[in-house]
């Protein structure tokens, strides 16, 4: 079958989540046989790492949805590349990139909703992209619900790599703490949405009865430095670690006893996919998709959204109970083993795609019938 070939674009200049799928999602389409570039502005971290993989990455500033110039930009790039498809992945550039692509008359154009935000424009969704996909049922169900045509949306789970067989952790080592330490971890960008103050307003006093129990704090972000000093000045930072950005996640993880994550707001969670994949209890907020990962009292618990109390009782409760901690861990396993890899995600996107282009394909026959 004819390997496609895909432009992928990104305005968002951070990283996260939704950077972090996108470029999996490339690595892993590459992989099959697909040829895959990516247009983003030329500070986005989503462009570095890119290029260090390895692909090609054009440059556009795509600063708001008039920017005329980026989108002469970005069509001339489809009409030189003979792009099968074009992925657009934020508001502005599925706006800029999206006009392009309907001017270059790309064949497919994709748009993935990676956030459990309010919409801020239907024309992102029904009128420049032929397709659209949500990478939660969540979000696919909110985007029917807010006035996206129904046949137009595929929910696609995000994919994480498939962990290594099982191996020793350097964690504790790094940290100075013996195997009778109980460790909590979070692994997420430092913003505020994803509830760090509430996770260290819950250890405090846990920490006070529990002199065992540590957490370590995986992610960097414009919270750092005010998180730093507030964990200084608990007098805590020998017990709570911030550990910045780490590239060896699941050595991380594989130190860990728990892994907790009380976000505001979640489309999905990869980070707690990662944590299960490799047998950690999760317990995570009662919002958007994570429900969709964790069933309470199965494979972890889930508090309400900003409730320290219930944050803390939750904490108390795995602290406490090393059976229960594995038995949640086994289920977690069991529920991602085979799923939520990307793989799974590659080679549904390739369907989809393919699935998008035949659509087309037919219509576009049905619309030359016509004109006869």
């Amino acid at each position: 079958m004819k390997a496609l070939s895909i432009l992928h674009s990104e305005s968002s200049r951070g990283w996260g989540g939704q950077e972090v799928r996108t470029l999996k999602e490339m690595i892993a389409l590459r992989a099959l046989g697909h040829h895959i570039e990516l247009v983003c502005p030329r500070d986005a971290v989503l462009g570095e790492r890119s290029r260090s993989e390895g692909f090609t990455v054009h440059h556009a500033r795509i600063r708001s949805g008039a920017d005329v110039r980026s989108m002469l930009q970005i069509r001339s790039i489809l009409a030189h590349g003979q792009f099968d498809i074009l992925n657009t992945h934020s508001g502005h550039d599925s706006l800029v990139a999206g006009m392009a692509g309907r001017l270059a008359r790309t064949p497919l154009i994709v748009r993935t909703r990676h956030l459990a935000l309010p919409i801020t424009s239907l024309a992102t969704y029904n009128l420049f992209p032929h397709r659209v996909v949500a990478v939660s049922r969540y979000v696919r169900d909110y985007l029917v619900s807010a006035g996206v045509k129904e046949g137009r949306v595929e929910m696609i789970y995000d994919g994480i790599v498939k962990p290594e067989p099982l191996a020793l952790s350097s964690l504790r080592d790094e940290l100075g703490v013996g195997p009778e330490a109980t460790i909590a971890g979070i692994v997420a960008i430092l913003r505020g949405k994803k509830g760090h103050d509430e996770l260290i307003a819950a250890v405090g006093p846990l920490m006070i009865e529990r002199p065992h129990l540590h957490v370590v704090i995986v992610g960097n972000g414009a919270e750092f430095g005010r998180l730093q000093t507030m964990i200084a000045e608990l007098g805590l930072a020998h017990r709570i670690h911030m550990l910045g950005f780490r590239q060896d996640v699941y050595n991380v993880l594989r130190g860990c006893d728990l892994f907790v994550l009380p976000t505001h707001q979640e489309a999905l969670g990869q980070a707690f996919i990662e944590a299960m994949a490799i047998g950690l209890p999760v317990i995570g907020t009662r919002v958007d998709g994570v429900p969709e990962l964790i069933e309470d009292g199965v494979n972890g618990l889930l508090v309400p959204p900003k409730d320290v109390e219930a944050l803390r009782s939750a904490i108390a409760r795995l602290v406490d109970d090393a059976p229960l901690r594995a038995r949640f861990g086994a289920a977690g396993l069991v529920k991602t083993d085979g799923h939520f890899t990307v793989e799974n995600m590659a080679s549904e996107t390739v369907e989809f795609y393919r699935r998008g282009l035949e659509a087309r394909r037919t219509l576009a026959g049905r619309w030359r019938r016509a004109a006869t």
